[in-house]
């Protein structure tokens, strides 16, 4: 039997936190995702609005996680992280430490990555819903956009290379090698 929870806390972090900050970011531009979360006026929460809120975070989480595809990894592998070329003929036999390092180390890139995309949202749609000058919220959110970015590099970085000590490398050219076949 498996012990699963190492592996939801995982997916909690990597999609469903950055999803509900897009939606509690959204509150400028729409009153709904507050609504299904806290309830309206003296109606109080209800199951389906939790329901809907935990479908729409996942779902914003998800978005995010696409953004974080195409800019951040787009940007670490341009600038001195390129991504690896690991040698998955080895990933049968060490499949278990290979996701153990997916949820010590890629969970958690995923996580600050994600959140630099959210967090990006959250900050543009308060600018736009109320354009004045920046304050400290702006200055503590532009604060936290570079310490996630940070922490992002520093654990695509650290999971890059444990899966390299566990996989090697691919040989130059595409695919691993086979042992020559004796005679």
């Amino acid at each position: 039997m498996r012990d699963d929870s190492l592996a939801d806390f995982g997916l909690l972090i990597a999609f469903l936190l950055p999803g509900l900050t897009v939606l509690l970011g959204a509150a400028p531009l729409t009153n709904l995702p507050h609504e299904w979360l806290f309830g309206s006026g003296t109606a109080a929460p209800t199951i389906g609005g939790f329901l809907y809120g935990t479908v729409a975070s996942v779902l914003a989480g998800l978005t995010a996680s696409t953004i974080r595809w195409v800019v951040i990894d787009t940007l670490h592998h341009h600038t001195g992280l390129p991504p690896p070329r690991w040698n998955f003929a080895r990933l049968v036999a060490r499949s278990g430490a290979f996701e153990l390092l997916i949820q010590a180390h890629y969970r958690y890139y995923q996580f600050y990555a994600n959140m630099v995309v959210a967090l990006t949202f959250v900050l543009a749609a308060r600018k736009s819903a109320a354009p004045a000058s920046p304050d400290g919220v702006d200055a503590a959110m532009v604060a936290l956009i570079g310490l996630f970015f940070a922490g992002s590099r520093d654990t695509l970085r650290k999971y890059y290379g444990r899966v390299e000590q566990l996989l090697g490398n691919r040989p130059r050219g595409g695919t691993a090698r086979r042992p020559p076949a004796k005679a």
